[in-house]
């Protein structure tokens, strides 16, 4: 899915922290800066990294001041060296310096997760495995953040609840079910024609269980490194019998940039890894004015 053809909720997202920033005007710049003096700025890498959320930045300057011109000088999810202008902007300088902070935010976040996810995804080359992203993301910017892990060459894992079925280890527990899952096996199978359906276990044991329920995905929750290859093998064995149905398997819990391609190796197919989006460190970048 490619969320900028979510306009309206990026530009709702856009104005909340513009008026989360602005309140009730900009008092330093109302106060020195004459109203139609006009200016051009560069917006500047001060480390390297992948760039994401230009157009996000752009949005935010055009929000305040539709006749601000704002003209990318790399694209999304290009790799930049420190000192590289990534931006050229003029126009009306209350405009410009009102924004700035707003703008410089969602551009360094974003590059930031952009950057964390391409280390992932460049360490487990060459394994076909899938990096995901989580619902552990910042309130709010969830649409943005996902979009970024795209950028950085991951993928998405769902954006919202209702997009697949996923019974975690907390519906189990609830439902008393952690010993008899066959008793949902009736209500999986109405639901598999509508949606897709995902399994998340602990250990060896829920694993079988699990497999008998046919689902699409089952995810190993920080198994360890020799149960996962053994999942994989019992998986695959089940693969060369054409009347049995073969899930996807994904690994997540305490992944990390020494142990990912350890784990891409075992032969799962995915990887979530919520870090991505929940913990990450955003890059430096700063506005010049020319």
């Amino acid at each position: 899915m490619n969320y900028y053809k979510r306009d309206l909720e990026i530009k709702d997202i856009i104005r909340q922290a513009l008026a989360e920033d602005i309140a009730t005007g900009d008092i330093t710049t109302r106060t020195f800066i004459p109203k139609n003096k006009t200016v051009e700025a560069v917006i500047l890498a001060k480390e390297s990294f992948v760039v994401c959320g230009l157009r996000v930045a752009s949005l935010v300057f055009k929000t305040k001041d539709k006749n601000i011109r704002f003209k990318a000088l790399v694209d999304e999810g290009e790799r930049v060296k420190k000192g590289k202008v990534l931006a050229r902007i003029s126009g009306k300088a209350d405009s410009i310096l009102t924004c700035e902070r707003v703008a410089l935010n969602f551009l360094s976040l974003l590059s930031g997760m952009a950057s964390k996810t391409r280390k992932f995804v460049e360490k487990i080359k060459p394994y076909k495995v899938k990096i995901l992203d989580t619902r552990k993301t910042i309130p709010g910017l969830r649409l943005l953040s996902k979009y970024a892990v795209r950028i950085g060459g991951g993928f998405n894992h769902r954006l919202t609840l209702n997009e697949m079925v996923m019974l975690k280890d907390t519906h189990l527990k609830i439902l008393h079910l952690e010993n008899k899952m066959q008793n949902f096996e009736p209500v999986i199978k109405k639901i598999r024609r509508k949606k897709e359906i995902e399994i998340e276990v602990r250990n060896l044991r829920e694993f079988k269980l699990a497999l008998k329920l046919n689902p699409d995905i089952i995810m190993l929750d920080n198994m360890k490194m020799k149960d996962i290859r053994k999942a994989v093998q019992i998986r695959n064995a089940l693969a060369t019998n054409p009347l049995h149905h073969s899930p996807k398997l994904e690994a997540s819990g305490g992944i990390n940039l020494k142990n990912v391609k350890q784990v891409a190796a075992t032969g799962i197919e995915m990887i979530s890894i919520g870090t991505l989006t929940h913990s990450v460190d955003s890059v430096d970048i700063s506005l010049e004015i020319l």
